[in-house]
């Protein structure tokens, strides 16, 4: 543990690896405060805080697995054709399945499929009835079933990254601790600054469908570097906040 602590490129993991796991953090806590804003005011905080601590939970329960949890890449079933050629002669997707990539285009399916729905609610003018309107018990009990999915699917795409990034179980524990802390106190704001902005909301179910979209490209082999879907999520953050600033500024129309 000594050398662990006294070691300068140890340090540089930790560093970069607790970035990258905040960073990963907020497709899983965009998707917690979303789900659990469907929810009354009462149960809204109750919800947030079993989605995280499950989010927690899976993470640590995946590093005690690390050998389990890198067998996952390993693939299961071959569909045996090419599958096409890109635009450079390589394979338009990977045929070569393996439980992580099977997780992945799910996981994927899910976000869409929710992203969709809710979008679709947002926008017709009487909402079709859903499992949200059929009791306080019954809703609460979806939400909690759709935040286990999508932590199931997020905590094994963060084992994974922390496993690429370095090779001590105890780095990786401190970092995912780290990470999940910073979720739990930024959840709450998070989903009061959704529920006050509604074009916010619009923008955070777009990002969750672009997530889901990437999610399924990495299920089928075709990797879509990190930065860029940050970046555009940045971009677009930046001009949903311009956006309000400037509705914020402008005089009061006098009526």
């Amino acid at each position: 543990m000594m050398e662990l602590l006294t070691a300068p490129e140890v340090w540089m993991a930790f560093f970069a690896l607790v970035t990258m796991e905040i960073v990963l953090g907020i497709d899983n806590l965009l998707f917690i405060s979303i789900a659990s804003a469907k929810l009354p005011e009462a149960q809204q905080g109750t919800a947030r805080r079993i989605g995280i601590g499950l989010a927690l939970v899976l993470r640590l329960v995946l590093l005690s697995g690390i050998a389990w949890i890198v067998g996952l890449t390993e693939p299961v079933f071959d569909l045996g054709w090419s599958g096409g050629t890109g635009a450079h002669g390589e394979p338009a997707f990977d045929t070569a399945f393996s439980w992580r990539d099977l997780i992945l285009i799910g996981g994927g399916a899910f976000l869409v499929w929710k992203a969709t729905t809710e979008i679709q609610h947002k926008v017709q003018p009487q909402p079709a009835d859903t499992v949200f309107s059929k009791g306080a018990t019954s809703a609460f009990a979806a939400v909690i079933v759709q935040i286990v999915l999508l932590d199931v699917v997020f905590s094994v795409d963060s084992i994974l990254t922390a496993v690429g990034m370095t090779e001590h179980i105890p780095v990786m524990v401190a970092a995912v601790v780290i990470a999940v802390a910073v979720m739990f106190l930024a959840a709450g704001p998070v989903t009061r600054f959704v529920n006050e902005n509604p074009t916010v909301v619009m923008l955070a179910l777009a990002f969750l469908l672009m997530i889901g979209m990437v999610l399924i490209a990495e299920g089928f082999g075709r990797h879509v570097p990190k930065g860029y879907i940050y970046g555009a999520m940045a971009f677009a953050a930046l001009v949903e906040g311009l956006n309000m600033w400037v509705r914020r500024s402008a005089p009061r129309s006098k009526g």
